[in-house]
């Protein structure tokens, strides 16, 4: 739970400096297609806890995450998903089922502040398998505070 907190006291920051002038919304930007191969198709319903943590398709998802990642979050979230400060640092998501949550809100919702779009609605543009693997990726990035 701290994280989380430390990643919405980060993203007051980033409001704070944004009603300064001092930093643009990032999030008005186009995500990259994904070639999910061959991972277990996961239909409509968003599933609550990341499928491919453990299980037959753990590593093709890793390796798709981390090229999706690359192509659509690195920009704000930073190489390897250290934050430079603009998005909150990914590798401290919460691990497990807290984590989870808080990624699909996110990925389903993005973030949006004073009518400036933050993080646009990922899982309008990538499928949920897509998202899925970024969120393996994550996993393998996650560092304790």
């Amino acid at each position: 739970m701290t994280r989380v907190k430390n990643a919405l006291l980060g993203t007051l920051f980033m409001a704070g400096l944004a009603s300064t002038g001092a930093v643009m919304a990032h999030g008005n930007v186009t995500p990259s297609a994904v070639n999910i191969g061959n991972l277990e198709k996961l239909g409509e319903e968003w599933r609550t806890e990341n499928p491919y943590r453990t299980g037959k398709n753990h590593d093709e998802a890793l390796s798709i995450g981390a090229s999706a990642y690359n192509m659509n979050c690195a920009a704000c979230h930073g190489l390897e998903a250290k934050s430079g400060g603009i998005a909150p640092d990914l590798r401290m998501l919460d691990e497990g089922a807290s984590g989870d949550e808080w990624f699909v809100e996110r990925v389903r919702h993005g973030s949006v502040r004073d009518g400036r779009v933050y993080m646009p609605k990922m899982a309008d543009y990538l499928s949920q398998e897509a998202l899925w693997a970024i969120r393996t990726y994550l996993d393998s990035v996650h560092v304790e505070e």
